[in-house]
């Protein structure tokens, strides 16, 4: 794993469970700032990470997977509508 990807998977990691963060904001916490479509890679490519606590800037689900995400950001508290979550609520 590279340093890049070990530092994806620690953020994602400690993101608690009911708050979301953005691509965006996991690349700009691992040190890469602009590395949003690497975090996807990541999450795509490590399994076992809480992958559905991380969405697009707009607060858009995973294509192809929106009812999956849907489901687990509302079992955690996190409101969701239209294939997007809420990115109101505890922050970073």
């Amino acid at each position: 794993m590279t340093g890049f990807a070990q530092r994806v998977v620690e953020v994602v990691v400690a993101i608690p469970a009911g708050e979301v963060l953005t691509y965006g904001e996991v690349a700009a916490e691992a040190g890469h700032p602009g590395a949003a479509r690497a975090v996807g890679s990541v999450l795509h490519h490590h399994g076992g990470l809480p992958w559905w606590r991380v969405v697009a800037a707009s607060g858009r689900l995973v294509p192809g997977r929106e009812q999956e995400h849907a489901r687990r950001l509302i079992a955690e508290g996190v409101p969701c509508d239209g294939g997007r979550a809420s990115l109101r609520g505890p922050r970073r």
